[in-house]
């Protein structure tokens, strides 16, 4: 039925488009791809688990702990690895290779310690209750990804339109030593910045654990490639656009697998994705950038 593939992507593109946010952030303030960002989001798939299973946390609390880990990984890879480059005036692409070894190290040291085979959560973790309307099922996980992710996605969107810390933000993107000139402490929110954005990675691998009940140290790759994407599509470095962008490929996907075949799910998404660009080579809300002689 196609109400209950519609609810579907639904789901899924609201966590491709919280993952993408993290992304864009970094993007947009940074100028930099953090390509560390798809381990950063496995990271707090198995931190919300070892919580769960270990310590009996509520998922609640294992979800915001999550969130707090992962942040802090985002810190920390930020502070040893990024800002000695920013130091150094490193050209643009020695960051985005870093964060290649950092993804890497991080991938590896997951699998020695939690083997490369699927963990899941233990029983009775996952809420089982369900909603149905009509030919269409609606699982309480679903309504909870769907919810968690416009809501973390409307705060960081009205922080950023309508507050002095997004206006900060906005004006270090455009140019950071202009923004040191005017007082604004460029270095404290570039670390802000890498937290906020790791943590919403952390939430978005926490609920594509849940939502599939399969966690594993190569989960983070996949979703790399559909975060780049995803702010490719809606325009880089721009906030709206990660979030329609990544709404997009989750129908384009789930629609995809519905009325074709799995095999064709990524063919189609990254198909429907060339023949935007080419109409709007910039992404949906990308500036196009002129080159003066």
């Amino acid at each position: 039925m196609l109400e209950q593939q519609l609810i579907n992507a639904l789901s899924l593109g609201s966590v491709y488009a919280l993952f993408a946010l993290g992304f864009t952030l970094v993007f947009g303030v940074l100028g930099v791809i953090n390509l560390s960002h798809g381990a950063i989001f496995m990271l707090g798939s198995y931190s919300a688990l070892l919580l769960v299973e270990k310590m009996a946390f509520p998922l609640w609390l294992a979800l915001l702990a999550a969130m707090l880990v992962a942040g802090l990984i985002g810190l920390l890879v930020d502070y040893l690895v990024l800002r000695p480059l920013r130091k150094r005036n490193a050209p643009h692409l020695s960051p985005m290779i870093a964060s290649i070894g950092v993804a890497i190290m991080l991938t590896s040291l997951a699998q020695g310690l939690f083997g490369a085979e699927n963990n899941r959560f233990p029983v009775g973790t996952i809420p089982e209750q369900s909603i149905t309307f009509g030919s269409v099922h609606v699982t309480a996980v679903q309504i909870g990804i769907v919810a968690i992710s416009f809501l973390l996605m409307i705060v960081l969107l009205v922080v950023m339109r309508r507050t002095q810390l997004g206006r900060a933000l906005r004006a270090i993107a455009e140019s950071p030593k202009a923004a040191a000139l005017l007082g604004i402490n460029v270095e404290g929110l570039f670390l802000l910045t890498s937290f906020t954005a790791a943590a919403l990675g952390g939430v978005a691998g926490v609920l594509v654990g849940l939502s599939f009940n399969a966690i594993s140290p190569f989960m983070g790759q996949p979703m790399l490639h559909k975060g780049i994407a995803v702010i490719i599509l809606g325009g880089m470095g721009d906030i709206r656009g990660a979030m329609i962008g990544g709404l997009f490929l989750g129908f384009a996907e789930v629609m995809s697998v519905a009325y074709l075949s799995s095999d064709f799910r990524d063919a189609v998404a990254f198909g429907l994705l060339f023949v935007i660009l080419l109409v709007r080579p910039s992404g949906m809300f990308g500036k196009v950038l002129e080159r003066k002689a």
